[in-house]
């Protein structure tokens, strides 16, 4: 299940499902408005394999990779939002969720940071380079 915070704006969340991405958004789908960043983590180890996409970098922590979850901080401007979150589901490294599940992510321009459940070091990926 792929769900974004409250803090991605609602365009961001429609362009995703004209290119046919499920999303659910925090304070529209699932929990409530307002839902505190430390009411968020319990609410995702309810759901089944989520990925949490959001703005804020409180997130980017290493202390909160769990099994249950992925979390996904959006280092970019608030209106690439989408475009970024389709970059983070096709990367061959995170392209399922199995793939995602205990890791903590930094998507920015210049590529991903990945903090791994279990592992001291992060990881950085380049974007894919596109085919012509």
């Amino acid at each position: 299940m792929n769900v974004l915070d409250e803090n991605v704006f609602s365009s961001q969340r429609e362009q995703l499902k004209t290119w046919r991405i499920r999303v659910r958004q925090i304070g529209v789908d699932v929990g409530s408005k307002g839902l505190s960043d430390e009411d968020i983590l319990p609410l995702l180890r309810r759901q089944k394999r989520p990925t949490l996409f959001t703005l804020d970098a409180d997130f980017f922590q290493r202390s909160l990779c769990h099994a249950r979850y992925c979390l996904v901080w959006l280092n970019i401007r608030p209106l690439e939002a989408a475009k970024y979150v389709r970059r983070v589901l096709r990367h061959p490294e995170l392209n399922t969720q199995a793939k995602r599940m205990g890791k903590v992510i930094e998507a920015a321009p210049s590529g991903l940071t990945v903090w791994r459940l279990n592992q001291a070091e992060a990881e950085t990926f380049d974007w894919p380079t596109r085919k012509r």
